[in-house]
């Protein structure tokens, strides 16, 4: 038995690792847009709009695909599930790589965004089944933070990459790459340590498993969603990703280059400072989280900080802070953002264990909704006011959405009921 145990606490790793390294494919898709915004205007003959529903097309199938995943997370298992995933999104990328007209570049990014869509939904189905309880908001944490990685090399080290060897062939050489990474999820990955012959995480806890019935998946969608607490942890991740996502992967480098006068190759360094940021925070929260007991109590705290640095970047020197304020002003908003990795927690431990996916998928449809609507809004208020407004007071108007959005999540967090870190929808029915 102890053999078998020590096997499963290693072995958890390696299909960890494998899921995580296909998860940094999916930040890099869903921030890389940003920094080849000049050579797709240039390519296609763009719109700021147009530009913004490109950046849009890869959020729009990932959000609606969010209840699927967890379908398919559960039944095809997350092996065959993330597999099937990243060979739509390497088909997609090279696809964009590859496209001659504006309609083909929206149909690879729209097949990437389907693709990898299911991979988070089913990480977080596989530390169900491999990692123990209490170890849930840690291991969310620190699966955001590898992925965050792949969101930190979508922005300087891809804009080297597009200088050297171009836009086209950068996207398709990730497409080939993620080819390889779905034959490594295939080859590695477990659905469950009993797929191996391998003790539960319940047994080797001492708790006797419990059985629990999965309701129709109608009845379980609508539980969690005439649950009244499934709602304020979604509605804070729409401001706050949607927030983030705006600000690093649609119009961040553009804002450091037309109002500081930065380069290209220069810009993507403040964003990768935000993206750094963002993926310490969450390893930080979920321990903080998890160590305290709450999950309200941190979101509080870490979603002042992102809400504060929003209002310097807009008000501050009217919308242009002080070059020497961007890198810990960037790096904070990242620290600060990732207070929506206890969202996730708070979507699961409000409803019965039953739906936990589905309840978890309903949160985090909340992120890519406001990732998929905010930058277009801003691609109208650049396409309107790019000829009476000067640069600085054009991105302040436009940012102005974000600090919005951003303020409108944080109020969101005094609506969410606090969970000690525990399911509490037992306790809560019977009051």
């Amino acid at each position: 038995m102890i053999t078998e145990e020590r096997k499963l606490k290693t072995y958890r790793w390696y299909v960890w690792g494998a899921l995580v390294i296909a998860y940094i494919i999916v930040f890099f898709h869903r921030l890389s847009i940003a920094v080849v915004r000049e050579e797709l205007v240039e390519a296609f003959d763009i719109t700021s709009t147009t530009f913004a529903n490109l950046g849009s097309a890869y959020f729009y199938p990932y959000m609606v695909m969010q209840i699927p995943s967890g379908i398919l997370a559960d039944s095809l298992g997350a092996r065959k599930t993330v597999t099937l995933g990243t060979l739509v999104a390497a088909i997609g990328s090279i696809l964009f790589g590859y496209a001659p007209t504006i309609a083909v570049a929206f149909l690879g990014r729209f097949l990437v965004g389907i693709g990898v869509s299911v991979v988070f939904i089913a990480i977080l189905k596989v530390q169900s089944q491999w990692f123990f309880e209490r170890e849930f908001a840690t291991m969310s944490g620190l699966t955001a933070f590898m992925g965050n990685l792949g969101g930190i090399f979508a922005q300087t080290p891809l804009a080297v990459l597009v200088a050297y060897f171009t836009w086209r062939t950068t996207f398709i050489g990730i497409g080939v790459i993620s080819l390889g990474i779905a034959l490594l999820c295939y080859m590695v990955v477990r659905n469950s340590p009993a797929d191996m012959g391998l003790p539960t995480i319940e047994s080797l806890e001492g708790k006797k498993r419990e059985i629990i019935k999965t309701p129709p998946l109608g009845e379980g969608l609508v539980k969690a969603l005439l649950n009244k607490r499934t709602w304020p942890p979604f509605l804070a991740f729409v401001g706050f990703f949607g927030a983030f996502m705006t600000l690093t992967g649609t119009w961040g480098p553009s804002y450091l280059m037309e109002v500081y006068g930065f380069s290209r190759q220069e810009a993507p360094n403040y964003t990768t400072v935000a993206m750094l940021g963002l993926s310490l925070g969450c390893i930080i929260i979920g321990k903080i989280s998890d160590a305290m007991k709450s999950r309200k109590m941190p979101m509080l705290g870490f979603g002042g900080i992102y809400v504060t640095t929003w209002g310097m970047l807009v008000f501050v020197g009217g919308g242009k802070p002080p070059v020497g304020m961007l890198y810990p002003l960037f790096f904070a908003m990242g620290v600060g953002c990732s207070t929506f990795v206890l969202g996730w927690a708070c979507g699961k431990e409000v409803n019965h264990p039953s739906i936990a996916g589905i309840s978890t998928s309903i949160v985090n449809i909340g992120g890519f909704l406001g990732a998929a609507v905010l930058p277009p809004i801003l691609g109208r208020v650049f396409d309107r006011y790019a000829d009476v407004l000067e640069a600085t007071a054009l991105f302040q108007k436009a940012f102005m959405y974000c600090f919005i959005f951003a303020a409108a999540g944080f109020l969101f967090i005094f609506f969410i009921k606090e969970t000690h870190c525990k399911n509490i929808y037992e306790e809560n029915k019977q009051k």
